[in-house]
C-alpha cells in the first residue's frame, strides 16, 4: 500500500487540473479595435487567436467583479468614461451602461469587493473618482471626485504635478490606495462602505524621484510591494491593516545600472505576486525584460534572482493565469502577447516557443 502511494503522489501535479480560461486583453493605438479576447489552454500554455468581443476607444484597463460576472473598462465612448458590460459565453461581452469620467481617461481602475462601486485613477486629471455600481452590475454618475495637490518635482518633466496611476483596495476593504507617480507617494483613503465614499486618511512616502505606479500586497496582506517607474526599483512598505498605515522599509533596484545603460528609456509598467507568496515579479520597459524577485515572508525584503526577456518589444502589462504556472506578457509595441511557463521551486520564467499571438498594443491582460 505504500509503495502504490508512493507512484501516485508524483503524478498529481498543478496540471492536473487543467482547465480552458477566458483571457480579456485592453489595448490602444490606431490599429485597436477595443477589447480582444482570447483562450487559454492552462495544461499547454497555448492561447487560441484573438477575436474582438467590445468596440471601445483605447480600453487601456479592464477589470472584472469579485464574482468575475461584469467586466469594466476605462476607455472612450465619445468622451472619456468607464464602460460595463456583462460576461457572457465564448467572451460574449453585452454592454450595459458608460459613466463620462469628466477629468479626462482613466489610467486605472478597480471594483470594491463589496461590488457596490469602482474607484478610477485619472493621470493627466490628477485625480480619483468614484462610481456606483447598480444591482444589475451596470455603472452609475460620477458621485465623488477627489483631486491630488502638488508634486514633488524631483523629476520635473514627469513630476510637475499630481498623477494618479493605480487603485486599488486593502484586502478587507477599509482602506483605498493611490499611488501617484507625481508625488512619489501612495495617498490613503479610508472606505465608507455603506455611503461609497472616500476620506482622506494617510500617506505613504516613496522614494524621492521614484514615481509611484503600481502597486501589489504580500499574499500575508503584512507588506506593500510599491512599483517606482522612474527609478525602476520596488520599494516594501510594511503594513498595519487596523490602522490602515505604512512604514517604509527598503528599496530594490529591478535592473543594474550596467543593465540599463543599454537603452535611452527605462521604465517599469507593472508587479505582481505569485500565489505562492514567495515570488514578485516586475515588466521593465525599454530593456524589454521581467524581473523575478524573492520576497523575505519576515521582513518583506525582495531579491533579485532572474532577469528574463519578454521576446517582445515594451512590456506594458504581465499577468499571472490564476493556477501559477503561467505568466503572459504584453508587447505593446511589437503587438504581441508571449507565454512564459513558471518553475514552481525557482520562479523563474521559460518561454514557450511558438506560444505568440499577436493584438494590436496589448497594455491590459485580464484573465476570467
Amino acid at each position: 500500500m505504500h509503495k502504490l502511494l508512493f507512484f501516485i503522489i508524483p503524478l498529481i501535479t498543478p496540471y492536473a487540473m487543467a482547465e480552458t480560461l477566458d483571457v480579456f486583453f485592453g489595448t490602444s493605438g490606431n490599429e485597436s479595435k477595443g477589447i480582444y479576447y482570447s483562450t487559454f489552454d492552462t495544461a499547454s500554455g497555448k492561447l487560441s487567436g484573438a477575436k474582438i468581443v467590445a468596440e471601445i476607444g483605447s480600453p487601456g484597463w479592464i477589470t472584472m467583479d469579485p464574482d468575475k460576472e461584469y467586466l469594466y473598462a476605462a476607455g472612450t465612448l465619445n468622451e472619456a468614461c468607464v464602460a460595463a458590460y456583462k460576461i457572457g459565453e465564448n467572451g460574449k461581452l453585452t454592454f450595459l451602461s458608460s459613466a463620462n469620467t469628466e477629468d479626462g481617461r482613466s489610467a486605472h481602475t478597480a471594483v470594491h469587493p463589496s461590488k457596490k462601486f469602482l474607484i478610477t485613477a485619472q493621470y493627466g486629471g490628477g485625480s480619483v473618482s468614484v462610481f456606483p455600481i447598480k444591482s444589475d452590475g451596470s455603472v452609475g454618475k460620477r458621485s465623488q471626485h477627489i483631486e491630488h495637490n502638488g508634486g514633488s518635482g524631483v523629476v520635473p518633466s514627469r513630476q510637475e504635478a499630481p498623477h494618479p496611476h493605480w487603485t486599488g483596495f486593502s484586502p478587507d476593504g477599509r482602506f483605498a490606495f493611490i499611488p501617484d507617480l507625481g508625488l512619489d507617494q501612495i495617498v490613503i483613503y479610508k472606505v465608507d462602505e455603506a455611503k461609497g465614499t472616500l476620506s482622506e486618511h494617510s500617506v505613504a512616502q516613496s522614494v524621492p524621484g521614484g514615481g509611484p505606479r503600481h502597486m501589489r500586497f504580500s499574499i500575508d496582506g503584512k507588506y506593500i510591494f510599491l512599483l517606482n517607474e522612474l527609478t525602476l526599483s520596488v520599494t516594501t512598505f510594511s503594513y498595519n491593516a487596523r490602522a490602515g498605515k505604512t512604514a517604509r522599509k527598503t528599496t530594490t533596484p529591478a535592473l543594474s545600472d550596467e543593465a540599463k545603460s543599454h537603452q535611452e528609456f527605462n521604465s517599469s509598467s507593472e508587479i505582481l505576486v505569485h500565489h505562492n507568496g514567495k515570488f514578485v515579479y516586475s515588466a521593465n520597459r525599454g530593456d524589454d525584460t521581467v524581473t523575478l524577485y524573492w520576497a523575505n515572508p519576515i521582513s518583506g525584503h525582495l531579491t533579485v534572482k532572474a532577469v528574463e526577456n519578454v521576446r517582445g518589444a515594451f512590456p506594458r502589462n504581465i499577468n499571472l493565469d490564476p493556477s501559477g504556472n503561467w505568466l503572459l506578457a504584453g508587447g505593446q509595441h511589437s503587438n504581441t502577447v508571449n507565454v512564459f511557463a513558471i518553475n514552481q521551486k525557482s520562479g523563474e520564467l521559460k518561454h514557450q516557443t511558438g506560444n505568440v499571438i499577436n493584438i494590436p498594443q496589448p497594455i491590459c491582460i485580464l484573465f476570467r
